[in-house]
């Protein structure tokens, strides 16, 4: 045989062996156009320069020997008979061809030649105008804004308010130790609490985020990854004043009752000293959770907060960092920046209105 024939299964698990190889040679050269082996009787069909082989018992054709080493794209797809001999004339016949409505272009090059194939997709609703069916528009994944700002508002939201329960627990806790038994104890407290300020927040944020970037943390957690870090990192400045305020209250009267009276030291601290600092903590808690949430959104806007799918208002501002989007879809990114500055204004207004009516001075 002067061409070299390349053997391609037609079916999923069909294999050639030597014999049914051999068996198949001495057949074509021999001119016959049926061959027989252990595995069962088998017919040859030649086309075009290229031999089907089928099986006597059912028809079904099960491989090909041809000039042609036809090969898909995708691993263990195996490329139908009616496709292949389309895609054997078009490469004789140097030209494009339809099957099934189907559009297939075909190239060559350095004589490798390349089948493609198009299929034209509608994507819907993709930048959409404001409507009755979406009242503020769809972003550029078709998804409905307002529906995202509702679910990036209850992570944004949530994100602020249990990190600032984190920073308040842990803040409270080291600060009325601190406070209270002073000595030795408050030196290494606030010995700690002045390492943990002086560690660079915003780039050990970023750094984290970039490092679960690399290792392609699930979104959902690496939002309680984000949570943590930054109830973590935010404690100091809460202990530091609940420090200050139980140095100043231990020296009451009360105390000096509770302390003839003979209480445990730990009701001592929570009982009597904690609740008298629970005002400045409501201060605290209602003014950071903003702080939180702007951190938030800045984390996810630079793309190393909370991930897409998952929704926040940064996550939001963050699909729309490219020039055009931003000034052609102003619907999409407006109502999210508004959302931030509305509840940070919200939560700094309610911080300011109960810190003054807590502080006595300010009563007449």
């Amino acid at each position: 045989m002067a061409t070299k024939l390349i053997f391609s299964p037609l079916e999923k698990g069909i294999t050639v062996d030597y014999e049914t190889h051999r068996a198949f040679e001495l057949s074509i050269a021999a001119g016959e156009t049926r061959f027989a082996t252990a595995a069962g009787e088998y017919r040859i069909a030649e086309d075009d320069g290229s031999y089907y082989v089928s099986s006597s018992v059912d028809g079904q054709e099960k491989f090909v020997a041809s000039a042609l080493s036809i090969q898909p794209a995708v691993p263990d797809l195996i490329v139908p008979p009616v496709l292949r001999r389309s895609i054997e004339d078009a490469i004789i016949e140097q030209r494009s061809f339809v099957l099934d409505g189907i559009s297939y272009q075909v190239s060559v090059t350095n004589d490798m030649y390349t089948v493609r194939t198009e299929q034209t997709t509608q994507l819907v609703s993709l930048y959409e105008k404001p409507s009755w069916k979406h009242w503020l528009g769809t972003d550029g994944a078709g998804m409905d804004v307002v529906t995202r700002l509702m679910y990036g508002g209850r992570v944004s939201l949530i994100f602020g308010l249990v990190v600032m329960l984190i920073d308040v627990i842990i803040g409270t806790i080291m600060g009325g130790i601190s406070g209270y038994f002073g000595g030795w104890v408050d030196m290494l407290i606030m010995r700690i609490v002045d390492i943990m300020i002086c560690i660079p927040a915003l780039p050990l944020y970023l750094i984290i985020g970039a490092v679960m970037d690399g290792l392609n943390v699930d979104p959902h957690i690496r939002v309680y990854v984000l949570i943590a870090l930054l109830g973590f990192m935010d404690w100091p400045g809460t202990a530091r004043m609940v420090r200050g305020q139980i140095l100043s209250l231990r020296e009451q009267e009360y105390m000096v009752a509770a302390n003839a009276l003979g209480l445990k030291t730990i009701r001592r601290i929570f009982r009597h000293l904690v609740p008298n600092v629970i005002p400045q903590l409501i201060v605290i808690t209602t003014m950071g959770v903003g702080a939180v949430i702007l951190t938030e959104a800045v984390l996810s806007f630079l793309g190393l907060g909370v991930k897409f799918p998952m929704a926040s208002w940064g996550t939001i501002l963050n699909a729309v960092n490219e020039a055009h989007v931003m000034i052609n879809y102003l619907y999409v990114w407006i109502p999210a920046g508004m959302a931030i500055l509305i509840t940070v204004l919200g939560f700094n207004f309610v911080g300011d209105g109960l810190r003054d009516a807590f502080d006595p001075r300010t009563k007449r």
